[in-house]
C-alpha cells in the first residue's frame, strides 16, 4: 500500500519495529499522516537495503521493488544520499531486457557512531562507520566513583580521542588517562563548534547555521531532513560547555560525518530518559541526567543504556537471530535479552537484573544491599581462583532464565570470561544440560561472544546507528 507521493505505508525491509501502518502520524483526530516522518522512513528503508547489499550494491528498481516506493520516488531518496556522499556507484549489473541498471552502494566511512562502554574502572571508545565496523579505539582508566565531573570529564576525553583531531589545540588527553590508540579514520576540521544540539522530531542536530542538513557526511531527505535520531525523544540539549578547561568541539570539529554517541554502563538506569538510577555500588549517580549531561558537552546527541541491553543488540546487529540471552561477567554480572529479535527492557527499561536474584538464601552479602545473589556467589569464586565454582553458579543462574524464558541460546561475554571461556562455556553448559536431562528437552548450547570483551562499547555505538536504518529496536 503506498501512501502520497509514493511513500510506503506499511513496514517493509525488514525493519523490526519501524513500519509504517496505515494512517500511520494521524492525530487522535484522525488528521493526514505525518509526511515528515513518512519521507524520513523512507529514506530509512533504501539505507537499510544498500547496507546489507554490501560492496555488490544493489539498483534503483531493486530498490523500489523491495521497499514498495515508486521508481521515482527511489531515484528522488538516492539522489539526495548521492549528494551528501552516503551514497555512490559501485558499477552497473546487466539487466533482462534495455541497458544495463546502475548499482549503488553505501559508503560506509561516510557517517561515524561511538560507542561508549563506561565500566566500574575503565572508559572504552569505539568509533564505528556506518556499517558497523570498528576504525578506531581507544581505553582509559577511571573510577565510577570519582563523581560525575571527573567519569564525564575522562568520557569526554576519550571519546575525543577516538576521533580525528581530538581536542582543538590538543591531543585530547589528560596526564594519566594513558589510551591505547588504535588506526582510526582520517580528516576532520577541529575549528568550529555548534551553537546548540536540538534533538526534535526525526532529524539529527547540527552545527548553527546548518540545519538544512548541509553538513558533510549526514544524508537529507527529500524534505531536507537528516536520519539517526528515529530512536531518540524530543527536547533540546544545551550546547558544548567547557571540558576541565578546554572548550570541547562539535561535531563540525570532531567530525563532521559523526551521528552520535551511545553509552553504556551498568545499570539499574532509565534508557528513555537517559537518567541513572541507583547503579550498583554507586548509589551516588541516583536521579543523575546522564544524557544531558553528556550531550551538553559532547555536542552530539546522546543514548544511554545498560551495558547487558547495548552487548546485546549489537550481537542481533552483527547477525545473531532468534532469543537469547547475553550474559556478562566482569567487575559485575547482568544479562541482555533479546526476545523475537528485539531487545527486551520491561516496563520500566529495568530488565535483565540477571546478577541480582537470590539463589542463596542468607548468603553472603551483595553490593545491591541484598544477599545470596548471583553476582555475589560469582565474583567471590573467581576473587578466590575457583572458577569452575564461578562458572556452576553462573549456570544456576542461566538455568533459571532458560526455564524462565525459552531462549534458543545463552552467550557468555566480559573480561572474566573472555579470560578463560573455555572454563565458563563448559561449566555453564554442564549446568544446563544437566536440566535437559531432568526435562527431557534438547540442551540449549552456550557460546562465548565474538569479539572478546568488547561488545558492550560495539554495541553501543548500535545505539546510535540501528535508527539510521530504520530499526527500531534499538
Amino acid at each position: 500500500m503506498r501512501g502520497t507521493g509514493g511513500a510506503v505505508a506499511a513496514g517493509t525491509a525488514g525493519a523490526t519495529g519501524a513500519g509504517v501502518g496505515a494512517g500511520a502520524g494521524a492525530g487522535a483526530g484522525g488528521g493526514g499522516v505525518n509526511l515528515l516522518a513518512l519521507r524520513s522512513h523512507n529514506a530509512a528503508l533504501v539505507l537499510d537495503l544498500l547496507r546489507t547489499a554490501g560492496d555488490e550494491g544493489i539498483s534503483r528498481l531493486e530498490l523500489a521493488e523491495r521497499t514498495g516506493l515508486t521508481p521515482q520516488a527511489v531515484s528522488k531518496i538516492t539522489a539526495r544520499l548521492r549528494e551528501d556522499g552516503l551514497v555512490a556507484e559501485a558499477g552497473r549489473r546487466a539487466s533482462t531486457g534495455g541497458k544495463p541498471r546502475t548499482v549503488l552502494r553505501l559508503v560506509p566511512e561516510a557517517g561515524h557512531a561511538v560507542g561508549v562502554h563506561l565500566d566500574r574502572d575503565e572508559v572504552r571508545v569505539v568509533l564505528v562507520d556506518l556499517r558497523g565496523t570498528v576504525v578506531g579505539e581507544r581505553r582509559a582508566a577511571l573510577d565510577l566513583g570519582a563523581g560525575a565531573e571527573a567519569v564525564l570529564g575522562a568520557v569526554g576525553e576519550t571519546v575525543a580521542g577516538v576521533l580525528p583531531g581530538g581536542f582543538a589545540g590538543g591531543s585530547g588527553l589528560r596526564p594519566g588517562l594513558e589510551g591505547d590508540v588504535r588506526p582510526r579514520a582520517a580528516g576532520s576540521d577541529a575549528d568550529s563548534r555548534p551553537e546548540s544540539t536540538g534533538l526534535g522530531g526525526v532529524s539529527l542536530p547540527g552545527s548553527a547555521g546548518l540545519d538544512d542538513g548541509s553538513r558533510p557526511g549526514v544524508a537529507r531527505f527529500d524534505d531536507g531532513s537528516r536520519p539517526g535520531a528515529v530512536g531518540f525523544d524530543g527536547g533540546s540539549l544545551p550546547g558544548p560547555t567547557g571540558l576541565g578547561g578546554v572548550s570541547l568541539p562539535g561535531p563540525a570539529g570532531l567530525d563532521p560525518s559523526l551521528l552520535g554517541v551511545g553509552v553504556a554502563l551498568p545499570g539499574p538506569l532509565d534508557h528513555v530518559r537517559g537518567v541513572l538510577h541507583r547503579v550498583t555500588g554507586f548509589p551516588g549517580w541516583d536521579g543523575f541526567p546522564l544524557r544531558e549531561a553528556l550531550a551538553g558537552r559532547l555536542g552530539v546527541p546522546v543514548v544511554v543504556d545498560k551495558d547487558t541491553n547495548a552487548a546485546a543488540l549489537g550481537l542481533a546487529a552483527g547477525g545473531e537471530g532468534g532469543s537469547f540471552a547475553y550474559l556478562h561477567l566482569g567487575t559485575g554480572l547482568g544479562a541482555g535479552l533479546v526476545i523475537g529479535g528485539s531487545v527486551h527492557r520491561g516496563a520500566r527499561t529495568g530488565a535483565g537484573e540477571f546478577g541480582h536474584q537470590v539463589i542463596q538464601l542468607d548468603g553472603p552479602p551483595c553490593t545491591c544491599g541484598d544477599r545470596g545473589c548471583v553476582e555475589a556467589l560469582c565474583l567471590a569464586a573467581v576473587a578466590r581462583g575457583d572458577l569452575d565454582e564461578a562458572a556452576r553458579v553462573l549456570g544456576a543462574g542461566a538455568a533459571n532464565l532458560v526455564g524462565l524464558l525459552d531462549i534458543d541460546v545463552v552467550l557468555l561475554g566480559g573480561r572474566t570470561v573472555a579470560a578463560a571461556p573455555e572454563a565458563f562455556v563448559g561449566g555453564v553448559g554442564a549446568v544446563l544440560e544437566a536440566r535437559a536431562r531432568r526435562t527431557g528437552e534438547d540442551a540449549v548450547p552456550v557460546r562465548v561472544t565474538p569479539g572478546g570483551d568488547g561488545a558492550v562499547a560495539v554495541g553501543a555505538a548500535q545505539l546510535v546507528l540501528r535508527p539510521v536504518f530504520g530499526r527500531r529496536d534499538a
